[in-house]
């Protein structure tokens, strides 16, 4: 019996700060960094903004919320999607900025959405056919520019795996 192997990569774009992005993607990771203040997170001290940029011009932000029974709670990238689905219904996603705020340390390099989220976004990026641009930052520091959301999910799981 022999197996195959398979390799699975992809690249994305590294700027050193904010000012090196264009004036659209700057305007959204501050809008995603003004988010963090509306995050509700008195237990990790760690607030998560996320917006988006949709098809039809308009924009949605999210916060992560936490509640003192851990798994009620939900992250920035989730309540933004939902808060989409109700304003906005099936209306495809050009861009999300997410960025964060580390009440306990530091917020100077770009994290990734959980994983959770990730399955959240791909859905997404499904059910409206049109990759979601992530754009990932800190307060400050280094910015990372993912072409499309599904990268950051290999082999996952989706509606066509219940057929």
């Amino acid at each position: 019996m022999s197996a195959s192997i398979h390799k699975y990569s992809f690249e994305y774009e590294e700027y050193d700060s904010i000012d090196a992005i264009s004036p659209t993607n700057s305007h959204l990771v501050n809008e995603a960094r003004k988010a963090t203040q509306l995050s509700y997170a008195p237990y990790s001290n760690f607030l998560v903004g996320a917006c988006a940029v949709l098809n039809n011009g308009e924009f949605v932000v999210g916060s992560n919320q936490e509640n003192a029974s851990y798994p009620v709670g939900i992250c920035a990238e989730r309540v933004l999607l939902a808060s989409l689905g109700q304003l906005f219904p099936n209306e495809p996603i050009v861009s999300i900025a997410i960025s964060y705020d580390n009440l306990k340390g530091k917020s100077d390099k770009p994290l990734s959405p959980c994983g959770m989220c990730r399955q959240a976004l791909q859905e997404y990026e499904n059910r409206v056919n049109q990759p979601i641009r992530l754009i990932l930052s800190g307060m400050d520091g280094k910015i990372f520019i993912i072409p499309q959301a599904s990268m950051l999910l290999p082999l996952s799981f989706s509606g066509d795996d219940l057929k």
